[in-house]
């Protein structure tokens, strides 16, 4: 059975501390023990640790050994177009499992009125559903989660494939077909649009930035479940021309 993982604050001298509600999680649920072995990151090395103490909402632990865990080989950029929360925080969820370096909230055009200022008061929910599910998904660094932006202002960000999910197939080329002819990048980003679609002036303005619109097909597809496709057909490919 896989090892647990848990991020903490710092490891210092071969010592680390878990504090908070993961602490309480971790003693209380799961009823951990002195001597117990878990992963533990800083968020930036991955160490083996075992459990030498306990205090208040703290769990001690010593440092047994540095781990290596490869990071996803392709830093990924997802800037996803806000849409119902509920379906959102699905996006944030699956997006940290399937090794999303970075989520940018994006305010488009056909976004609901109102959500880009209410996400400014979700970030500490949304770091903890990237943390929780990065702890699930055993990723030794958690995803960032950048500031809620307009589509002109994340069209300028700096990657070797720039993709932006298009829902008219007829206008794009289908997305396997234009990771096929451009082999494997440095970084990549992947644009996705709102619940309804991108406005015409918004694929121009992305077409003129150099960005490449892409399809999934035919089908009409919510828009979590075109993020997580498309996702999943990013890493899939990056993954099989590394091995």
């Amino acid at each position: 059975m896989a090892r647990r993982l848990f991020f903490v604050d710092e490891v210092r001298g071969e010592r680390a501390e878990l504090e908070g509600e993961d602490a309480r999680h971790l003693r209380r649920v799961l009823r951990a023990e002195v001597g117990q072995r878990f992963e533990i990151s800083d968020n930036r090395e991955l160490y083996l640790a075992e459990i030498d103490g306990f205090g208040k909402d703290l769990i001690s632990f010593r440092v047994l050994e540095r781990l290596d865990r490869p990071g996803f080989p392709v830093p990924i950029t997802l800037a996803a177009a806000l849409i119902k929360f509920d379906h959102f925080e699905w996006i944030l969820e699956k997006a940290a499992e399937l090794g999303v370096d970075t989520v940018v909230p994006l305010a488009t055009v056909r976004t609901e009125r109102g959500l880009d200022l209410a996400a400014q008061k979700r970030s500490p929910r949304w770091r903890r559903i990237l943390l929780e599910a990065s702890q699930q998904s055993r990723r030794a660094r958690l995803p960032i989660l950048g500031q809620t932006a307009h589509l002109e202002e994340i069209l300028p960000v700096d990657a070797e494939h720039r993709l932006f999910l298009e829902e008219n197939s007829s206008q794009a080329a289908p997305l396997v077909d234009v990771l096929s002819a451009r082999g494997i990048p440095a970084s990549a980003a992947l644009l996705v649009g709102p619940e309804g679609g991108w406005v015409e002036s918004e694929r121009a303005l992305a077409t003129a930035s150099g960005w490449t619109p892409v399809s999934l097909g035919p089908q009409v597809l919510r828009a979590e479940t075109a993020a997580l496709a498309a996702l999943a057909v990013l890493t899939s490919m990056y993954l099989r021309c590394r091995m």
